[in-house]
């Protein structure tokens, strides 16, 4: 058993590769145990391998759809939840400094008290979650497609190209929304909170709507219900919104105007390169 061990330390040292192990008996256990990934197969020497592992199926034919279906939607989903969340933190900081820049770097902050906690966690968590639930194909073409697997190694999902390019959209959105709330805004403070922080709820689950790939129903749950829960404490909120102007059309349009403009743009591009330069999941999908 110990030279098991010993063959996937030896591959580890020699390549730098990450090592996948795979047994179904006592021992194999050390095996699974020193790779990076292992995977036991429950049989007739018993469960102590499965036990031991990683990931445990009953057939050595389910690793397939382990790796093609399970594993690819894994990394495809922990690549835009983390995007998502690093995003939701990047453009309120963006537009924290926007606002301290405008008024001489005083360190007034723009949202305070139930807002701030409001924002990460009921107004937008249960849409950024649901992400999730999201995929690109259905499992059917992922195990008749092996070839989809093949774009993991690249990298494409998860990589700093993509992560500047986040950034790049964190900073956009939040200078827009910013900006344009204190353009919008006629006289009193209170009115640029109410705003821009509307306009941000709103752009943070048009984003989700976005980026979602295949629709669950309880995507469209989480995106309702936070929307309803945002509208429904408007009413509670008299010590950080003007409830008199958020019910008027003024307040509409602006949030309105101040939403498209930040989102419009992604959207056109987003459509543009799936038109022009579409990727190899959405040439099985169309």
């Amino acid at each position: 058993p110990t030279q098991k061990a010993h063959i996937v330390k030896l591959l580890q040292h020699h390549t730098g590769k990450r090592t996948c192990a795979i047994g179904d008996g006592g021992n194999d256990v050390s095996m699974i145990q020193a790779a990076d990934c292992g995977i036991g197969i429950e049989g007739k020497e018993g469960k102590q391998a499965s036990l031991a592992a990683d990931f445990s199926i009953t057939q050595f034919k389910h690793i397939g759809r382990l790796l093609v279906v399970h594993g690819r939607n894994s990394y495809k989903r922990s690549a835009a939840l983390g995007q998502f969340v690093m995003h939701r933190g990047l453009i309120i900081s963006t537009m924290q400094a926007v606002f301290s820049s405008v008024f001489y770097f005083a360190s007034v902050p723009l949202y305070q008290g139930f807002l701030m906690v409001g924002y990460a966690t009921i107004y937008t968590m249960f849409p950024v979650f649901s992400l999730v639930l999201d995929q690109d194909v259905k499992p059917e073409m992922a195990l008749l497609y092996p070839e989809l697997y093949k774009d993991l190694t690249k990298g494409r999902s998860l990589s700093f190209k993509t992560f500047l390019i986040w950034v790049l959209i964190s900073i956009y959105q939040g200078g827009i929304l910013m900006y344009g709330a204190l353009l919008l805004f006629e006289s009193e403070f209170v009115h640029v909170v109410a705003i821009s922080f509307t306009a941000l709820i709103l752009t943070e689950l048009l984003m989700v709507a976005l980026t979602i790939r295949t629709w669950h129903w309880l995507m469209i749950v989480a995106e309702i219900f936070s929307l309803c829960c945002y509208v429904a404490s408007l009413a509670f909120l008299n010590e950080y919104f003007d409830v008199a102007f958020i019910t008027t059309v003024t307040f509409l349009w602006k949030v309105s105007a101040i939403t498209i403009v930040s989102c419009l743009p992604l959207y056109i591009l987003k459509y543009l390169k799936r038109k022009f330069s579409p990727p190899n999941y959405s040439k099985l999908t169309s």
